[in-house]
């Protein structure tokens, strides 16, 4: 028997055909089902896009009864039709946000590589917290410029630098460029536009 490929398809469609018909399966009754929205029992929690310094709107669903110490599943999320700046709609980058959510290559916790190690460890937030706190510190004690060459009073801080994301809204920006202002600091930037 000579098989082909257009007469292989051919008799594996009539065979499945005749399958489903031999069995009594009909879809009828699974068409007319009425299906749930998948919406329907989520709760809406309204956020900015982390991707770029545009700062689109976007509402994220999440499925889960919001008790205390309940884990919420985000399942959906999509752009703000009430946000000035997207008006509702994403870029590729935006409309893939659950998948960036659900990557199980993405950090979720503070990790620490020692000097002269080639692997990172992870580390509770109060260590990372800590230890950024001591490293700026240091280095504000050791650059901290009090007078310029014609003894002015400038106080500055100039071997560090610092960059607001663009998940932070304009006022986060401003009090985050207060505090460093305070310090000294000089090289600063927001990338957010919202």
């Amino acid at each position: 028997m000579d098989v082909t490929r257009r007469s292989f398809v051919k008799f594996s469609a009539a065979l499945g055909a005749g399958t489903l018909t031999g069995l009594g399966f009909s879809a009828k009754r699974a068409l007319a089902e009425v299906r749930t929205f998948k919406l329907e029992r989520t709760s809406e929690t309204r956020n900015t896009c982390p991707y770029c310094s545009v700062g689109c709107g976007i509402i994220m669903y999440g499925m889960g009864d919001r008790a205390k110490n309940a884990h919420t599943q985000i399942i959906h999320i999509e752009g703000d039709p009430d946000h000035p700046v997207n008006r509702g709609t994403l870029c590729p980058k935006g409309a893939s946000l659950v998948d960036f959510i659900h990557s199980p290559d993405r950090s979720i916790y503070p990790e620490w590589r020692k000097p002269g190690s080639d692997s990172f460890e992870r580390v509770s937030w109060d260590f990372a917290l800590d230890r950024i706190a001591r490293l700026m510190k240091d280095d504000r004690d050791r650059n901290f410029i009090a007078k310029n060459g014609k003894g002015l009073t400038v106080n500055r801080w100039t071997t560090f630098g610092m960059l607001a994301a663009s998940a932070s809204s304009n006022e986060t920006g401003y009090v985050t460029h207060k505090v460093f202002r305070a310090l000294g600091g000089v090289c600063f930037d927001n990338q957010a536009r919202v």
